[in-house]
C-alpha cells in the first residue's frame, strides 16, 4: 500500500511533461475562502515555510505540490540523472526550471513568488496556469496536493470584475476530477454552517465519499466559544471527517517562527481546549489522514486508470499512424501520392470508392443524375412549338411561296422553322455540359481530404491546379462537340427519316392524287375524308400518338379542299384580290373615290406583317406545318438526349479517367521540386510530436502501473 502513492507521483511527472489533462490522477485538493489558512495548513503538512504569505491574495496560480519521502540513507532516490548525490536533508524541485535543484526553501518562495507574477502579473491577477512543486524530505508523507487561489466576492487590483466566477470555476475544474479527495478549509472564527468551501463541494461530492473538512484558527475563536460541536460533527456531519488545526499566526510567521515549535504549540492548545478528541486533531493527525485516504483512493481508482491508459494509447497510436512517418524516399513517397490520388478520383467516378457518400450524391452517381434527370427533364420540358406563333407559321409559308400563290404547303417553310426550333436544343446541352464539368471539379476535393493532401499542402494545391487545368482543356473539345452534334441536326432535315418516313408518303400519295392519277385520288379522297373528320373532332394529338400511322395526320394536305372545287375558291380569291372592293371596310379605294388619284397609286400600301386574317385553307396549312415541325422536332430531341451524354463521356470524363495519373506525374514528377511538393504542413508536424509525446508518457505510465502487481492493491 505504502507504494501507491509514489506511483501516482510518477504518472504525475509523465503527463506534467506533456502537459496533458487526458488522464485524472488521484490527488488532494485543497480548496477555501481567501484567507482561510489553506497555505498555512500546507505548510504544516510539509514541515517548511515556502509559500508565499500574508494578507489579501496571495495564491494566484493553482501550485501543485507532490510531497515525497526521501529516507536519510537511502543513496539511491538522492542520485541524479547526472550521477551526482544529494546531500542536503530536504530539496524541492520545479518542472518549469528542469533539474535544478532548491535546498534554500526562502528560494522556493521567491521562484513561486517570481513564476505567479511572470503569468499574472504584478497587481492580484488570477491565472489557471498551475506550478508544479516537488518537494523531497524524510518529514513528509507521500501526498500530491493541489493548493488553489482562495474564494472571493470583490475584484481588487487588476482583478476582473467576475473574479468571484472565475476561481469559483478554477476551483470545480479541479474538484470535479472525480479521482480528487477535497479539502475543504473553513476558519474556526466564522459560521461553519456558511462555508463556501463545503457548499462548493458537494455540488460534485454530493454523498460525501472524497470531502475532507478542516477547521483552522481554532486559537482565534472568540472567548466562551469553541468548536467542539463542529468538529464532532453535529452542526454539519462529513462523512470522512472534520479535523482541526492551529496553524501559525501572522506575526508568527514574521517572527519565522520555527515549524517544530508551531507543532508543539498546537498540539498543547488542543489537549488544554479539547482534551477528548485531541488525538483526533492536529496537523499531524491530518497528514497522516490525508495519506491513508489517498491510498485507499488510489487503490479504487487505479484499476480504471489501467483501463483508460491502455485506450488512450491505441488512440494515439492511431492518430500518430495517420500523420505518417517522417519522409525518408521523397520521390516514392510523392508517385504513391500521385497514385493514390488518382485512383481515388476514378473511383469516386466509378463509384467504387471505399469512402462512399450517404449524405449526398457525388462523382459517378451524380453524373449519371444530371443526364437522365436534370438534361433529361430540361429537354422534356422544351416545348416543340415554344416561341413560335401562328403568326410565324403564316408568314414563313407565304414568303416560301413567291410571287404565285401554291397549291402545296411549300417544303422550304417546313425546314426554315424546323431548324429554328432544333436551335433551342443548343442551350441546354452546353449547360448538361457545364453541369459535369463542375461535378468533376467538386470531386478533386472530395478525394483531396486525405490525410496525405493536408499533410503536404503545397502538393495538394498543385495537384488542384494540375486537375483543374486538365478539365479546362478538355471543355472546348467537349462544347464543340456538342454545338457540333446540333449543328449535323441542322445541316440535313432528313425527311426520309425512318420514323418521319410513313408522314411523308401520305404527303405525297394525297400531292400525286391531286393531279390526275383517277385511282390515287379517290382513295387518297377517301383517306383524307376520315382524317378531315378526326381533326374536326380533336385537334389536339398526344405527343405518344405521333408515330406510326397517325403521323398521316400531321400531313394533311388539303384533299377535301380539292373535292369541293377549291381551285375555284382560289380563283375567287385571286379574283377578289386584283380588283378593288367595294365593301365600306374596304382598304382600297373606290373608282369613284380614286379618279383623281394617278393608276400607279391604285394599291393599298403593302404592310410588313402579313394582316392575321387566315382563311380556312391557310388555317389548314399552319396546322399541317405545325404538326410536322413537332414530329421532326421530338426526333430530333430523342437524337440529342441520346448522344449529348455520350459525347462528354467520351471528350470529358473518359478522358480524364485516362489521362489524369499521367498528367500528374508529368507535371509534378520533377526532381526540382520534390523537397518544395513535400514540404510539411507546420500544423501535421506539430501535431504529430505532440501525439508522439503523448504515446511514450502513456506507454511509460503503462509501464509505471504494470509494476504493482494486483495483490499489492489489496
Amino acid at each position: 500500500m505504502e507504494g501507491l502513492i509514489p506511483v501516482i507521483n510518477k504518472l504525475q511527472d509523465v503527463f506534467n511533461t506533456v502537459g496533458s489533462e487526458a488522464i485524472q490522477l488521484p490527488q488532494i485538493v485543497v480548496i477555501g475562502n481567501q484567507s482561510s489558512g489553506k497555505s498555512s495548513v500546507i505548510e504544516s503538512l510539509v514541515g517548511r515555510d515556502f509559500l508565499p504569505r500574508g494578507t489579501g491574495v496571495v495564491t494566484r496560480r493553482p501550485t501543485v505540490l507532490q510531497l515525497l519521502h526521501i529516507r536519510k540513507d537511502d543513496r539511491e532516490s538522492r542520485t541524479q540523472a547526472d550521477g551526482k548525490v544529494i546531500t542536503a536533508e530536504e530539496w524541492a524541485k520545479f518542472l518549469h526550471t528542469k533539474e535544478k535543484i532548491y535546498t534554500d526553501f526562502d528560494e522556493v518562495r521567491q521562484e513561486i513568488e517570481r513564476e505567479t507574477d511572470r503569468m499574472s502579473g504584478t497587481n492580484k491577477g488570477i491565472v489557471s496556469d498551475p506550478i508544479n512543486i516537488k518537494i523531497f524530505s524524510p518529514r513528509v508523507v507521500n501526498l500530491t496536493l493541489i493548493d488553489l487561489p482562495g474564494m472571493t466576492k470583490v475584484p481588487v487590483g487588476d482583478q476582473p470584475p467576475d473574479i468571484e466566477i472565475q476561481i469559483r470555476d478554477l476551483c470545480l475544474s479541479y474538484i470535479s476530477n472525480p479521482n480528487s479527495v477535497i479539502l475543504a478549509v473553513t476558519a474556526a472564527n466564522t459560521d461553519f454552517a456558511t462555508s463556501e468551501a463545503l457548499k462548493l463541494a458537494r455540488e460534485v461530492d454530493p454523498d460525501g465519499r472524497r470531502t475532507l473538512a478542516v477547521i483552522t484558527k481554532l486559537d482565534l475563536m472568540d472567548a466562551g466559544t469553541d468548536a467542539m460541536e463542529v468538529l464532532c460533527g453535529r452542526v454539519i456531519p462529513v462523512k470522512l471527517g472534520i479535523i482541526g488545526v492551529v496553524n501559525r499566526s501572522q506575526a508568527d510567521i514574521n517572527t519565522k517562527k520555527d515549524m517544530a515549535d508551531a507543532l508543539k504549540d498546537e498540539a498543547s492548545f488542543l489537549q488544554k481546549k479539547y482534551p477528548s478528541i485531541a488525538s483526533r486533531n492536529g496537523t499531524q493527525y491530518l497528514a497522516k489522514t490525508l495519506n491513508r485516504l489517498l491510498m485507499h483512493h488510489i487503490r479504487d481508482c487505479l484499476p480504471e486508470l489501467k483501463t483508460r491508459i491502455n485506450v488512450l494509447m491505441a488512440q494515439f497510436q492511431s492518430l500518430l499512424t495517420s500523420f505518417g512517418e517522417p519522409v525518408d524516399d521523397k520521390a516514392q513517397i510523392l508517385l504513391q501520392i500521385i497514385t493514390k490520388f488518382a485512383s481515388a478520383y476514378c473511383s469516386t467516378i466509378e463509384g467504387t470508392s471505399k469512402n462512399i457518400e450517404t449524405t449526398e450524391l457525388c462523382g459517378g452517381a451524380r453524373i449519371c443524375y444530371i443526364f437522365h434527370e436534370t438534361f433529361g427533364r430540361t429537354l422534356e420540358n422544351v416545348d416543340p412549338l415554344g416561341g413560335l406563333s401562328t403568326r410565324d407559321v403564316l408568314t414563313a409559308i407565304r414568303n416560301a411561296t413567291g410571287p404565285r400563290p401554291s397549291l402545296f404547303v411549300p417544303e422550304i417553310s417546313f425546314e426554315l422553322l424546323v431548324k429554328r426550333q432544333v436551335r433551342r436544343l443548343e442551350e441546354p446541352s452546353l449547360r448538361c455540359v457545364e453541369l459535369v464539368h463542375e461535378e468533376m471539379q467538386r470531386i478533386i476535393q472530395h478525394c483531396g481530404t486525405q490525410q496525405e493532401m493536408l499533410r503536404f499542402p503545397k502538393l495538394h494545391e498543385r495537384i488542384v491546379d494540375v486537375v483543374t487545368n486538365l478539365l479546362r482543356k478538355r471543355l472546348p473539345p467537349t462544347n464543340s462537340m456538342v454545338e457540333n452534334l446540333v449543328a449535323i441536326e441542322l445541316a440535313y432535315i432528313n425527311t426520309k427519316h425512318p420514323d418521319f418516313t410513313e408522314a411523308y408518303l401520305v404527303h405525297r400519295s394525297i400531292t400525286d392524287g391531286g393531279y390526275g392519277d383517277t385511282k390515287a385520288s379517290s382513295s387518297t379522297q377517301a383517306l383524307t375524308k376520315n382524317m378531315v373528320d378526326r381533326q374536326a373532332d380533336d385537334h389536339k394529338i398526344p405527343v405518344h400518338e405521333l408515330n406510326g400511322s397517325s403521323w398521316k395526320l400531321t400531313n394533311l394536305i388539303r384533299g377535301k379542299q380539292l373535292e369541293a372545287g377549291v381551285s375555284a375558291d382560289r380563283l375567287s380569291e385571286q379574283g377578289s384580290s386584283s380588283q378593288p372592293s367595294s365593301g365600306p371596310n374596304s382598304a382600297v379605294p373606290s373608282p369613284a373615290r380614286s379618279r383623281k388619284t394617278p393608276g400607279i397609286n391604285l394599291l393599298p400600301e403593302v404592310p410588313e406583317q402579313p394582316v392575321m386574317k387566315l382563311s380556312a385553307r391557310e388555317q389548314r396549312d399552319c396546322e399541317v406545318i405545325e404538326r410536322l415541325i413537332k414530329s421532326y422536332f421530338m426526333i430530333v430531341r430523342k437524337n440529342i438526349q441520346d448522344s449529348t451524354p455520350k459525347a462528354i463521356m467520351h471528350f470529358l470524363v473518359n478522358f480524364i479517367k485516362d489521362n489524369l495519373q499521367s498528367e500528374l506525374v508529368s507535371q509534378l514528377y520533377k526532381r526540382e521540386e520534390i523537397e518544395t511538393l513535400l514540404e510539411e504542413s507546420e500544423h501535421i508536424a506539430a501535431r504529430r510530436k505532440e501525439a508522439s509525446e503523448m504515446l511514450q508518457a502513456l506507454q511509460r505510465a503503462s509501464h509505471i502501473i504494470s509494476e504493482i502487481r494486483e495483490t499489492h492493491l489489496w
